[in-house]
C-alpha cells in the first residue's frame, strides 16, 4: 500500500472516531472534519476585545468542492459550538487538510 493510500486509511478512521460533521449549502452529503473555536483574545490597548474564530478543518478532497461564501452548518449541540456560519476563507496548512475560516450566522 502506498503512503498515500496509507494516510487517507488513517484520516478516515480518525474522522469516524473523533470527528464532527458539517451540512454544506448545495451539497447532499454531510462533510467530515474538527470543528473547533479558539478564543483569541487580541488585545486593544488594555481591552481583551474576546474574539472569537470557529474553524472547520477538511481533508483536501472534500475542501475542492467547497468555496468561501458558502453557508455551513456545523452539526453539534450549541454549547460545543454548533450551528450555521459562513466560510470567511480557506487556509492550507501544507499537510493535506484545509482549515474553512468561519464567521457565525445571526
Amino acid at each position: 500500500m502506498a503512503f498515500r493510500d496509507q494516510v487517507a486509511a488513517m484520516d478516515a478512521q480518525l474522522l469516524d472516531v473523533l470527528g464532527d460533521e458539517a451540512l454544506v449549502d448545495g451539497r447532499d452529503l454531510p462533510v467530515p472534519g474538527f470543528f473547533s473555536a479558539p478564543w483569541l483574545q487580541p488585545k486593544v490597548g488594555r481591552i481583551n476585545t474576546g474574539i472569537r474564530e470557529p474553524v472547520f478543518a477538511v481533508r483536501i478532497v472534500e475542501a475542492h468542492l467547497i468555496s468561501d461564501g458558502q453557508l455551513i452548518t456545523v452539526q453539534l449541540t450549541p454549547e460545543d459550538g454548533g450551528g450555521r456560519y459562513v466560510i470567511v476563507r480557506r487556509e492550507p496548512d501544507g499537510t493535506g487538510w484545509v482549515n474553512l475560516i468561519l464567521r457565525e450566522v445571526r
